[in-house]
């Protein structure tokens, strides 16, 4: 592969992703990528991408001997950029290879937290990600059996990895969440007053 591009990135998840909500999830990685590289200053194009695809076999090969070292064969075979593939690898904690990057380090400080947030909008009388707040995510992190499938563990050293505040990364995956809340399915009821 000698160019990566959004459109190739999307027809790569659905190839290997079927399921609505796993390709949702990618959407709301993606977004927060794109986020923190325009924070960063960081190639917006490259970081969005690898958050779109982070777990597009994921589906296929859900286990922990399988994902994500089956898509990193894949995007190995696709010719598909080494630093993407690495922060892929870096993005689950058991597969050892180590985060060195900003774009790895952003890509797992997001994904988890990308899934918890879009809980605490679904569980919000008007089921839309505009009235959630980083006190409510906070709020809600306290709670145990709330989105209990959500490792905490992971989301709080991501942050620290990325070395960002905790309240200003929750509120700029929020804000991420808002810019495609449509495609999420997250504008629920809100009325803006």
């Amino acid at each position: 592969m000698t160019e990566i591009n959004r459109k190739k990135a999307w027809d790569l998840l659905c190839e290997f992703t079927k399921n609505k909500n796993l390709r949702k999830h990618g959407l709301a990685v993606e977004a927060a990528m794109r986020k923190y590289a325009q924070y960063f200053d960081e190639d917006e194009e490259r970081w969005g991408i690898t958050g779109l695809i982070h777990d597009f076999d994921y589906e296929k090969y859900p286990s922990e001997e399988e994902h994500p070292y089956k898509g990193n064969q894949i995007l190995k075979e696709r010719g598909w950029p080494e630093d993407i593939r690495k922060a892929i690898m870096g993005h689950a904690n058991y597969t050892g290879v180590k985060r060195d990057t900003l774009m790895a380090k952003a890509l797992y400080a997001v994904d988890e937290l990308t899934g918890f947030i879009i809980a605490v909008a679904l569980v919000r009388p008007t089921n839309s990600i505009y009235d959630v707040k980083p006190r409510s995510v906070k709020k809600k992190f306290k709670q145990k059996a709330f989105a209990k499938g959500v490792d905490r563990d992971m989301i709080f050293k991501g942050i620290k990895e990325l070395d960002v505040n905790e309240t200003k990364h929750i509120e700029r995956v929020i804000e991420a969440l808002q810019d495609i809340a449509p495609r999420l399915g997250l504008e629920g009821d809100y009325k803006d007053e």
